[in-house]
């Protein structure tokens, strides 16, 4: 199956035919660093980063361009409200987000430039425009004009005679449409400026992404990305500035994330409804997190609460409990001798076998369906299920067996690198959770520990009734005891 992409542009998938055989590049709108990043940042940039890895698992040398916005109204803002320069700020968010992002596992995009550092080609970009008609000067400003495009508003399938009867927008002595955007901006006093052919002043936010795309991808790319709150006006007008300018076609697929809703919400800084990945973070585990965000399509809206993030945990703890118990099984049956799959196992493997050479092609499967994460998760937890019954029924381990579940971890390895998830020593994780959540306990781990061995002394004397009394008291204190053939162990309800 070819790879197939939803293209907002189209509003179809398509099959994802490269401009550049065995090559692709992305450019991924970044953030305006003035702020921590909240979990609306972290769906994007985990969307994308999946997007990323995914490409380059098939197999294509891939050129990933994510910026920075390090020039802007809020950024100013804030510099004045805390007395420093713009670039305190900058730098300031920037390194916070950088932090965030490692913590959430993402790899390092080829490139992640700074608008402050293409102002030149900016400067260039909006000469050819002015040039060629498509943009005007006006008293130190300039705005691209958007009559001059006859496919303006191409990607959000928008009209602009109707936007125009219900635009709020005056017509000003700068603008000679209320629809034109600003390409440059005059400095106000005290303000950064960069001196340009119109004056001291510094570029409008649409401008930059044409430029450092342009510089690192060319004329012609193949995906661009964002969040859909940036279809317009902010790739709309990309589009505009970018194909006036160049004459071509500016970007061949575009791919836009789902919207974040807050019990069922939608997230806004308005509403003081949002939540920055710090703060989550402090609560529930990074790779939670982002298996939370891979459990639904990137294109969907996403359900942010609590409770969502707690069955997320549940789910990704099933998967690292199965890869612990193979650890388990792997350490405790040694063998020298290694034994091919196509060797004779055991009946209880038969549906293993099947699961696990059938798991890679059906995971590239659901990922060549638009990156379908959700569906590939599926595909992961009928493997877990597999692999528990194998281990509850094959007792006795021979090479053939061991192969298998070699076979097992290599494939969960493979594929937990293209989304970033199981990359920790499964034991070690879950002894995370455990400790985090006994955090939240009413009872001491000591406290369980003790009741256990009390339980076990019981069980051990036929005290059957002090056995169950103290099975029923801990977990109507969350805690649940599981007994199995090498002993008692617990885990939180």
């Amino acid at each position: 199956m070819s790879l197939r992409v939803y293209s907002t542009l189209t509003g179809e998938k398509d099959v994802f035919v490269p401009l550049v055989p065995g090559k692709a590049g992305m450019y991924v709108c970044g953030v305006t660093v003035y702020d921590y990043c909240h979990i609306g940042h972290a769906r994007a940039n985990v969307v994308f980063d999946i997007i990323f890895r995914y490409l380059r698992y098939s197999g294509y040398d891939v050129t990933y361009v994510r910026n920075y916005t390090d020039i802007d109204d809020k950024i100013i803002n804030r510099a004045n409200r805390e007395g420093v320069d713009y670039r305190t700020i900058a730098d300031r968010y920037i390194e916070a987000f950088d932090q965030d992002m490692d913590r959430l596992g993402l790899a390092k995009p080829t490139v992640e430039p700074k608008a402050t550092d293409h102002i030149d080609g900016i400067i260039a970009i909006i000469e050819t425009l002015i040039a060629k008609g498509h943009a005007y000067e006006s008293e130190g400003d300039v705005y691209f004009a958007v009559e001059s495009f006859p496919e303006y508003l191409k990607l959000s399938g928008r009209n602009l005679d109707d936007m125009l009867a219900g635009a709020r927008v005056e017509v000003g002595d700068r603008k000679r449409h209320p629809m034109d955007f600003a390409l440059w901006k005059t400095s106000k006093p005290g303000e950064p400026s960069w001196n340009s052919p119109w004056g001291a002043g510094r570029p409008g936010w649409h401008i930059e992404c044409s430029a450092m795309s342009m510089e690192f991808l060319g004329a012609t790319f193949d995906f661009h990305g964002g969040g859909k709150d940036l279809v317009f006006p902010h790739h709309e007008n990309e589009i505009a500035q970018s194909e006036a300018a160049n004459g071509c076609q500016f970007v061949r697929y575009w791919l836009h994330n789902g919207f974040v809703n807050i019990n069922s919400e939608k997230m806004s800084k308005s509403l003081g409804n949002f939540f920055t990945i710090r703060e989550v973070l402090e609560r529930f585990d990074p790779e939670t997190l982002r298996f939370f965000i891979l459990s639904a399509h990137y294109r969907s809206p996403i359900d942010f609460s609590d409770q969502n993030l707690r069955e997320a945990q549940t789910g990704l703890e099933r998967i690292y409990s199965c890869l612990a118990a193979v650890d388990t099984a792997l350490a405790e049956n040694r063998t020298d001798s290694v034994s091919p799959l196509a060797e004779t196992l055991p009946a209880a493997a038969s549906e293993l076998r099947e699961k696990i050479e059938s798991l890679s092609p059906r995971f590239r499967e659901a990922m060549d369906d638009d990156f379908n994460t959700a569906q590939a998760l599926g595909v992961l937890f009928e493997n877990v299920r597999a692999i528990n019954r194998f281990l509850a029924e094959c007792t006795s381990q021979t090479p053939a067996t061991q192969t298998l579940l070699s076979r097992v971890r290599q494939l969960f390895a493979e594929v937990g690198g293209v989304l970033g998830l199981f990359g920790s020593v499964p034991a070690v994780w879950l002894e995370g959770i455990k400790t985090a959540k006994s955090d939240q306990l009413e009872i001491s781990t000591a406290e369980i520990e003790q009741l256990i061995a009390d339980r076990t002394a019981a069980r051990k004397n036929k005290n059957f009734k002090r056995s169950d009394e103290i099975r029923d008291l801990l977990l109507q204190k969350g805690i649940q005891l599981l007994d199995s053939p090498q002993g008692t162990t617990w885990n939180i309800k």
